[in-house]
């Protein structure tokens, strides 16, 4: 007589089983002390686990005849995690003199490694051509916290190399192709602020410390990785988002489809740059059993971010009367808020082991907060920052943008004459033309700038009264308030 599921399936096996037929939720909800977030959680760490009590415990799995397929594979696939963890751990502990590992393992040359979550990464249909996949496990640099900026910077540049190093062996691009590739890379992802990607390092600094940990610089350059993918993701997002508002500059200087020979070949330009985001994922996490959540997070921040982005963009076809301060709210929370805000935090939750689902639901109410309110500056900034210092040229009324300054102007504090010089001229004038400029002279004349000074206090407000929640949620609250910070008042 078969033995039921609950007979067999406990702790960690019942986790990995769920893990493994992609039913997340129920790994997330196994019974156990030492669960698959436990897991995961100690990847940055390392395994306490070790060969020989793997051995045991594949030795001591119940035989999968008779059991249901899910449940039967449990307890060995268990066994199997523990293997892996041990023989990665005793790889990184030799310090071997290399910065990468090219797996040569081929599904059916080994028994286990290929399937399954012990190594995510390792996919049999992708092991095309010799030498991939390759895994990065050591990092030359050192990461110090006293430079963050430019340890953040080092990490980008080593990325880059990498990437660009793969494309004539992995993919047979000639030299003049690598050259452009590198050329894009290098324009359209340095010089930034890069606040998203410093606050993934942050954010796992703080989050580690409060578990009683202290960060090793690979634990760092890790961070770094991750928050390199989110600056990948910002340049493609804005690569794209440059062309289809035609804007003219970017960071202060031409944006990338306005330079001589590039024009629409920018179009597969920023498809490469968001490819990356998931080759340098695979490189540097395809071997941890949270990849998938990784790749996971990225695909659904983006598709909300495109979402966002045909909010934006369809305001073109939108009557005025429809640009209302709730399409705004829509449009900047899908546009802006998730990518820039919640996935730089979410991503470090994941990787220190934060499994609890309380715990992503009210970091995410605290930063679509601040989300909304960044935007909120955008839009202001749009209108009356001075371009130099802006480092862009601002067009939102000449591209007819649902803007917060719009929305307030034209649905709730603008004069009769005010609203009928809108429709007449909004969406409709050139940048740095009179009627532009009497726009946005209507905006101060209906007292904008102060009802933003107001709005920017009272979102600080609000985001305080998160605190309580935050912290009874286990997480640190120098996480947020650091991010706030990065952010309030900004004039570019």
């Amino acid at each position: 007589m078969r033995r039921s599921a609950p007979a067999v399936a406990l702790g960690t096996g019942a986790a990995l089983a769920a893990y493994a037929r992609g039913d997340f939720l129920a790994a997330f909800a196994a019974p156990s002390g030492a669960d698959l977030g436990s897991l995961a959680g100690a990847s940055l760490r390392g395994s306490s686990s070790t060969a020989s009590t793997a051995a045991a415990a594949a030795s001591s799995a119940p035989s999968a005849a008779g059991l249901p397929c899910a449940v039967g594979c449990t307890v060995a696939t268990a066994a199997l995690v523990a293997a892996a963890r041990a023989r990665r751990g005793s790889a990184r502990r030799a310090s071997l003199p290399v910065r990468s590992v090219a797996v040569a393992e081929r599904a059916g040359t080994t028994n286990g490694d290929v399937l399954s979550p012990v190594n995510p990464g390792l996919n049999p249909a992708t092991c095309w051509p010799a030498g991939k996949p390759c895994f990065t496990t050591e990092y030359p640099m050192e990461y110090d916290l006293k430079d963050p900026k430019g340890s953040f910077e080092k990490v980008g540049k080593f990325l880059l190399k990498e990437m660009e190093d793969e494309l004539p062996g992995m993919y047979e691009l000639p030299k003049k192709e690598v050259e452009w590739v590198r050329r894009s890379l290098e324009y359209n992802t340095l010089g930034g602020k890069m606040n998203r990607g410093l606050i993934v390092v942050e954010t796992g600094v703080e989050l580690l410390k409060s578990q009683g940990k202290t960060p090793t610089s690979t634990d760092l350059c890790r961070f770094a990785i991750l928050g390199w993918c989110v600056e990948l993701l910002q340049a493609c997002m804005l690569m794209a988002d440059d062309m289809m508002d035609g804007s003219l500059t970017r960071r202060g200087a031409p944006c990338w489809y306005r330079l001589e020979n590039v024009g629409l070949l920018a179009t597969n330009d920023f498809l490469m740059v968001e490819m990356f985001v998931y080759k340098a994922l695979k490189r540097h996490f395809g071997q941890e059993p949270y990849f998938v959540w990784l790749v996971d997070l990225f695909l659904e921040t983006t598709f909300q971010t495109e979402c966002g982005q045909l909010l934006d963009s369809i305001c073109s076809n939108c009557e005025l009367e429809e640009l209302t301060t709730e399409r705004w709210t829509l449009l900047v929370k899908y546009k802006t808020a998730f990518y820039s805000f919640y996935l730089p935090v979410a991503l470090s939750m994941l990787v220190v082991g934060v499994r609890d689902r309380a715990s992503y639901d009210t970091a995410r109410e605290a930063l679509m907060l601040m989300g909304v309110y960044f935007q909120a500056q955008d839009d202001f900034l749009d209108a009356f920052a001075n371009p130099e210092e802006l480092g862009k040229i601002g067009t939102d009324i000449q591209d007819k943008k649902c803007s917060w300054l719009f929305a307030h102007a034209f649905h709730e504090h603008g004069t009769p004459e005010a609203k009928e010089y809108l429709i007449k001229h909004y969406g409709k004038c050139k940048v740095g033309s009179e009627e532009e400029q009497h726009i946005k002279d209507l905006y101060k004349e209906l007292g904008l700038q102060e009802l933003f000074q107001k709005y920017e206090a009272d979102t600080q407000t609000k985001l305080l009264e998160y605190r309580e929640q935050i912290e009874a949620a286990g997480l640190p609250w120098s996480v947020f308030e650091r991010f706030f910070a990065m952010i309030f008042k900004r004039r570019k």
